[in-house]
């Protein structure tokens, strides 16, 4: 069994944890108030890892730079994905090929997942996210366009995400 590690650092949008192990990331949270709400976010991992920033340096240093608003791609960083319902799994993999700046329906993701009535399954897969950021939830929106259903700072974090994502210009 590999070590686990986790962090909490901030960043220009508040305090994020994360939890690493063989270099994939295992667990993320969307920018917190504090760093004790970006620990407890990521509670249990805490309990069977050990605490060690060096080993989310690079993940760090991108999601640092993506919070203060730089043209970073964070799907580039590995995830494990593992223990989850294979829809899920597939819902995950195609948010993550949402561009940045853009949305994609509850409806789309669903058929990329390979289940295009599944909308509802597909809002539950964004909900139970545990990458957000690596797996671009706030990108998922309703069928109109607006936005519902978002953990962590509400509808207005991901308000704020998406407004971050439209003022960066696209790397050259």
């Amino acid at each position: 069994m590999q070590e686990t590690f986790h962090d909490v650092f901030e960043t220009a949008l508040g305090w994020v944890g994360i939890v690493t192990a063989g270099g994939k990331v295992l667990r993320t949270t969307l920018p917190e108030g504090s760093r004790l709400a970006g620990l407890e976010a990521i509670e249990p991992h805490t309990q069977s890892s050990t605490y060690d920033p060096e080993a989310s340096d690079r993940q760090r240093e991108l999601i640092r730079r993506y919070c203060a608003g730089e043209s970073v791609d964070l799907t580039s960083l590995p995830v494990a994905l593992g223990g989850s319902p294979v829809f899920f799994r597939n819902a995950w993999l195609a948010c993550r090929n949402i561009p940045a700046g853009e949305t994609r329906s509850y409806a789309w993701l669903a058929s990329q997942a390979g289940n295009a009535r599944a909308a509802r399954a597909a809002g539950q897969a964004m909900a139970r996210n545990r990458l957000p950021l690596l797996v671009p939830c706030h990108r998922v929106v309703g069928s109109d366009g607006g936005l519902h259903g978002f953990g962590g700072g509400g509808l207005s974090m991901k308000a704020r995400l998406l407004e971050l994502e439209s003022r960066v210009e696209p790397a050259s």
